[in-house]
């Protein structure tokens, strides 16, 4: 029997829900800035941001989950995650209302993702960890992009 495996995790908000990403796909935190808008995209596309002079696809994380859009504040924040994709590094700003913490879990309090009782497209969802009374959504963050929108970000990032 091996030895429970730790994991690290980037916590977040979108409203009262509580998410999370693995800490080894977050690159960087950054204060919110509006997006440079990019013409003809998805709704939740707010743009390209300037991440140390490359750019950076963004997007609303609450609106690609079909929660509805709120005002920038100043605890709103842009995780700057680079994802392996296709062979390549695709890097992607995510719009969160807050950024929580970092936690640790171990591998076996991570439940898989339900099927049913969840508001947003649980395909989304790597699994889910109870804290307490509440619960931590795990994002699969391969499967958060449509196979439409990481073909333009790859084009994109191409150009």
């Amino acid at each position: 029997m091996s030895a429970p495996s730790e994991r690290q995790l980037v916590t977040l908000a979108l409203g009262a829900e509580v998410f999370a990403v693995p800490v080894e796909f977050v690159r960087e935190i950054l204060d919110y800035r509006p997006p440079f808008a990019i013409p003809e995209g998805p709704a939740y596309m707010l743009g390209l941001s300037d991440v140390r002079g490359r750019a950076t696809p963004t997007l609303d994380l609450r609106l690609k989950l079909g929660l509805p859009a709120v005002e920038p504040t100043l605890s709103t924040r842009i995780l700057v995650v680079d994802l392996p994709m296709d062979g390549r590094v695709l890097s992607l700003g995510l719009v969160a209302d807050r950024v929580i913490e970092v936690i640790e879990v171990l591998s076996e309090e991570i439940e898989p993702a339900p099927d049913i009782g969840v508001r947003w497209n649980s395909e989304y969802i790597r699994g889910i960890v109870r804290r307490g009374d509440s619960f931590i959504v795990l994002f699969d963050l391969a499967r958060l992009l449509t196979s439409q929108d990481a073909a333009a970000l790859v084009m994109q990032d191409a150009a």
